[in-house]
């Protein structure tokens, strides 16, 4: 299809990408805002909130890339559709729900919705769109986008301590109402009509199945659990292994530049998922931020993402990555361990500011050459694969540092409602995080060699990504059908951005 971006009809489609993809995006940055007021509301344990935030990773992460095939094959707007009435059936159960652990299902549930949903939007653009007018579409996408990262805690917030935690669900549903309608009065539909293969339904339900056991033996410390999770995991290998069109071939692991730039994402972004998770609680809990504060005060890491991590990849390419992916985690162990700064009425300017802008800083330096490196360890035909494997550890790393953080830092199930016994534990959480990061730095400095450079095309996607998504639970993964001189080619990454990659 060859719908220009200046017609009507392709304005209605950047509206509906953009709606679409927004309610997935919102959604992963408010709730942990709202986790003391979920807590308090619920009566909830802190494992409690920490199914909150893990049920929805457990079931996106593991069926994302199930979600673009569905998409190549039974039509990319359908499943899109199918995605949004999903995640806002969802969100509706999520805000009406009686108690935790009816919340933990709905967030399941709506796990299964952004993983139908997720894939779509960019795919619809690359689908869509005049050739000519792809990259403009995709800035156009992730401009807006990118102010939605920037102002998702902020409204979280907002409407947290204004019409209750509650509508950091519901507020999906209206999203919902105009984006269905319209997508399907003026979205085209697309398929990829070379796309034939078997869905690896078993890969993707035994991936999800490790992940929620092994999760489920951190918080519950269930050794049974812990146990089961690593049989599922050997099952999810040997399948993977013997199957003729896996979701994982393991053959890309044979690049050791490859998986040791994974092993290196799987520190940093154990370390941010963590901390993330943690901040916004110390924030409430500790310092004694509203919510509306809480959220606000996490603007300037996002708000350095979205300036200089363009810059920060460009710098990269010069220098080569091993500088960057060595001094990056060192500067967020750093910031990190400014955080201890953070107690009882502590000063914004004076202990928070400080830290946020150290951490925001090694994320720029870190996050965009982290994924071009690991874009440029295998060959340009596997480009995508990579994308959607280093995707997949990053979302890993995050749910197995929510589940362990607070068991490694002894935190009991009522510690966020003792402001003196959560600062203890997050005292002893933050070195945890930083030690981490450090290992992370030593692994990169000491196996990532030379100017690892990705074909232009790839780095441009790894800054639209980190531009957009800002690196704390890793960008997602869009499965993308591209044309290049006549030829399919299949993708896990949008097509490239606009020039202008550092301003939104």
């Amino acid at each position: 299809m060859d719908i220009r971006l200046s017609s009507a009809k392709g304005r209605w489609v950047i509206l509906t990408t953009v709606l679409g993809s927004s309610m997935a995006l919102l959604d992963s940055t408010v709730v942990n805002v709202a986790l003391p007021h979920i807590g308090d509301d619920l009566h909830a344990k802190l494992s409690a909130l920490q199914w909150i935030v893990n049920a929805y990773t457990v079931t996106l992460a593991g069926l994302i890339l199930l979600g673009g095939s569905l998409g190549d094959r039974y039509g990319r707007r359908n499943v899109f559709v199918l995605g949004i009435v999903w995640f806002a059936l969802g969100s509706l159960l999520c805000g009406v729900a009686p108690s935790a652990p009816v919340l933990i299902i709905a967030r399941a549930l709506q796990g299964v919705g952004g993983a139908l949903l997720t894939p779509g939007s960019l795919a619809i653009l690359q689908a869509t769109f005049h050739p000519d007018d792809r990259s403009r579409a995709v800035g156009l996408w992730s401009g807006l986008g990118g102010v939605g990262a920037a102002v998702g805690p902020f409204v979280g917030g907002w409407l947290v301590d204004g019409p209750g935690w509650r509508w950091v669900f519901l507020i999906n549903l209206p999203l919902a109402a105009i984006c269905v309608p319209v997508a399907l009065r003026h979205v085209p539909e697309s398929r990829d009509p070379e796309h034939h293969g078997k869905f690896d339904v078993t890969g993707a339900a035994l991936g999800a199945a490790a992940l929620a056991l092994v999760t489920y033996a951190l918080i519950g410390k269930a050794w049974w659990a812990g146990a089961a999770g690593v049989l599922v995991g050997a099952a999810f290998v040997l399948v993977e292994k013997r199957r003729p069109d896996p979701m994982l071939p393991l053959s890309i692991f044979s690049s050791r530049q490859f998986t040791t730039v994974n092993l290196v994402t799987l520190c940093v972004y154990a370390a941010f998922g963590g901390f993330f998770f943690l901040v916004t609680l110390q924030l409430q809990v500790v310092a004694g931020y509203s919510a509306l504060k809480a959220g606000a005060a996490l603007l300037p890491t996002t708000g350095l993402m979205l300036l200089f991590s363009a810059r920060s990849g460009q710098l990269a390419d010069k220098i080569g990555p091993r500088i960057p992916l060595t001094v990056g985690p060192l500067l967020c162990a750093t910031g990190m361990l400014l955080m201890l700064r953070v107690g009882e009425h502590a000063s914004y300017l004076v202990d928070v500011l400080p830290a946020l802008i150290v951490q925001g800083a090694g994320m720029v330096t870190l996050v965009a050459p982290l994924t071009a490196t690991v874009l440029a360890s295998v060959d340009t035909g596997k480009a995508g694969l990579a994308s959607g494997v280093n995707n997949a550890a990053a979302r890993a790393a995050g749910l197995i540092a929510v589940a362990a953080l607070p068991l490694l830092a002894g935190m009991g199930p009522e510690v966020y409602k003792s402001a003196p016994r959560f600062n203890h534990a997050f005292d002893k959480a933050m070195p945890i995080c930083a030690g981490v990061l450090v290992v992370g730095a030593l692994l990169a400095f000491s196996t990532v060699r030379g100017h690892v450079r990705a074909p232009a095309g790839e780095r441009a996607v790894a800054e639209t990504e980190c531009k957009v998504y800002c690196g704390v639970n890793g960008p997602p993964v869009e499965p993308v059908r591209e044309v290049v001189d006549g030829a399919s080619a299949k993708r896990d990454t949008p097509p490239p951005a606009p020039p202008a990659q550092g301003r939104l």
